[in-house]
């Protein structure tokens, strides 16, 4: 079993201070795990979504993003559907060009989409966020997590009121085993 990226609430913290704000109020002190399942015991699933998507390496988040809201949002239009496929592609294969078809498609896809949210998250994983033509300036830090949540929100805003608590909790609980490098789980 692997450690777990930040140990501490304090030191994903120190790592993303934007963290603060998009988790809420959190004991600093507080072991990372422990606290994320504080949040999924008192059901706070926005802030329990924040603090995973920022607890996990990028790649991982963002697979672990893609994989949920394919349960959660029940058909995807095409443009939808390609948009979370680059972003797929790009867990699959990390490059440049993945990483660049994935930035593309989520830069003129429907920002109130959750698949747009992940095709950005692959694309601002590094590497420059405009078209080579431009300067290169590259993606704060944070924006991959940031686009995992938002794409989280976005399903969970369309699950049942019956399918909210099931479905988060076994989302987060699959973010638990993926922090600590175990395999993923799927009920």
């Amino acid at each position: 079993m692997s450690q777990v990226r930040f140990s501490t609430v304090q030191d994903l913290f120190d790592a993303f201070p934007t963290a603060v704000k998009d988790v809420g109020k959190a004991e600093v002190g507080m072991r990372s795990l422990d606290f994320l399942r504080s949040l999924i015991e008192r059901r706070d699933w926005p802030h329990a979504i924040s603090f995973c998507a920022y607890l996990l390496p990028k790649r991982v988040a963002v697979a672990w993003g893609c994989r949920w809201v394919r349960r959660m949002v029940e058909q995807f239009d095409a443009e939808e559907e390609r948009a979370i496929d680059y972003a797929e592609a790009w867990v699959e294969e990390p490059g440049e060009a993945a990483r660049g078809k994935a930035l593309a498609i989520g830069n003129i896809n429907d920002h109130n989409s959750a698949a747009t949210w992940l095709a950005l998250a692959a694309g601002w994983s590094g590497g420059s966020v405009y078209p080579p033509e431009f300067e290169p300036a590259e993606a704060k830090p944070e924006k991959t997590a940031r686009a995992v949540r938002v794409a989280l929100f976005v399903g969970l805003s369309r699950l049942t009121r019956d399918a909210k608590d099931r479905i988060m909790t076994t989302c987060l609980e699959d973010g638990i085993h993926l922090a600590r490098g175990e395999p993923h789980i799927l009920r």
